[in-house]
């Protein structure tokens, strides 16, 4: 017998088994990297996760004869809708055994939800903020997946989804870059040598991490305001500002964090980031009493490097900021003499010029993540 959970986020009992399905789920899988246990309970702590403050999200369970086959979230993302003037929900967190009866009941029940509270369109996966991965993986699956800001999920998720009526609203595609084959084309060192020349735009070199967190704030601001006119966008809050830069600063290395700067203003940015899923493996979830030595070893010992996180305020587009972030990006990562591959993770199929780029630096695309979206009637 079959029946759906919702789960109480004050029950510990109950969060925990949300939390842990995937663990089990992805038992025999060597691709998946879990989460940290951390960022995985704070999703479903109203209290301390700043994306609860404005929006409404419930979470379920799917229990099968007394044990737990899948899960999903239900989000109404109040900000968004009032930005796109739109009544979409989003679902999320969506982890089901091979079980299309489990499938369809949670897809069901979160579709009720919406529905009840008048929303007429559901897109996902798509998750609370903009460090949740979009998608679904539909290509790709034979790679271990990029640290836990990309999606991974066995190959049958996709046949699940699209039972549900489910279509494809965007591919977000991951590129990589062998480094013995990346190469900056010349047209994009002459614009970045034409930009430095002018003095107009500059990228900004940090000393340390401190001088790294001094600008966060100029950071976190330029990030909100860079992303515009994509799909996905509506304006942070400050503390969802302050929330995704906090986490971003936890993990970056300075000298991987590429900033362009126009006076004292942060008008573009680009995040890179030590590939520690390794670590993130053998740590399953936990960062005490290892996992945390082992995490700080791997960012030494890991021959990867993944850029997740590029934009340029769209007043700035056009002016070369693009080229002096690929310019800086290819001298930083030659200059360290750790990395043999870079990898170049979720780029909306939307935007072509990035796309067109990575193409030039000899970039393969390896992984591909669909957002879908259904009509509610």
């Amino acid at each position: 017998m079959l029946t759906i959970e919702k789960v109480d986020t004050e029950n510990r009992k109950q969060v925990r088994r949300f939390v842990e399905l995937p663990h089990r789920i992805y038992a025999d899988c060597p691709q998946w990297v879990p989460p940290l246990n951390i960022d995985a309970y704070n999703q479903l702590n109203r209290k301390k996760h700043p994306f609860h403050e404005h929006s409404d999200v419930e979470f379920f369970l799917a229990v099968r004869d007394g044990r737990d086959v899948g899960r999903i979230a239900v989000i109404e993302n109040k900000p968004f809708n009032q930005y796109r003037q739109e009544k979409t929900s989003d679902f999320y967190l969506f982890e089901c055994e091979n079980d299309i009866e489990a499938a369809t009941t949670l897809f069901n029940t979160a579709i009720e939800w919406a529905k009840k509270r008048g929303l007429n369109k559901m897109i996902g996966p798509k998750g609370m903020g903009p460090l949740d991965g979009y998608g679904v993986l539909v290509f790709g699956h034979e790679h271990r997946q990029t640290m836990t800001m990309l999606n991974y999920n066995h190959a049958y998720y996709q046949s699940l989804v699209e039972a549900q009526g489910f279509i494809k609203e965007v591919d977000f595609v991951s590129c990589y870059l062998p480094a013995d084959k990346f190469q900056m084309p010349e047209r994009v060192k002459k614009i970045a040598e034409r930009v430095m020349e002018r003095g107009h735009l500059e990228v900004k070199k940090f000393k340390n991490k401190k001088e790294l967190v001094s600008w966060a704030g100029r950071i976190g601001k330029a990030y909100n305001n860079a992303f515009v006119n994509n799909w996905e966008y509506y304006p942070l809050s400050p503390r969802e500002i302050d929330f995704v830069v906090e986490n971003i600063m936890t993990v970056a290395d300075h000298r991987l964090i590429k900033i362009v700067t126009h006076g004292e203003d942060v008008v573009g940015f680009l995040f890179a980031f030590h590939d520690v899923s390794a670590a993130l493996q053998r740590a399953k979830g936990r960062l005490f009493p290892f996992g945390l030595i082992d995490l700080l070893m791997e960012m030494r010992r890991t021959n990867t490097v993944a850029v997740n996180g590029m934009g340029i305020l769209p007043e700035f587009q056009g002016h070369g900021g693009n080229a002096l972030l690929y310019y800086a990006m290819g001298s930083t990562l030659l200059d360290f003499q750790q990395f043999s591959h870079v990898e170049m993770t979720q780029v909306a199929e939307t935007t072509e010029q990035m796309r067109a780029d990575l193409k030039n630096l000899n970039g393969v695309e390896y992984k591909n993540n669909r957002v879908y979206h259904k009509a509610l009637e």
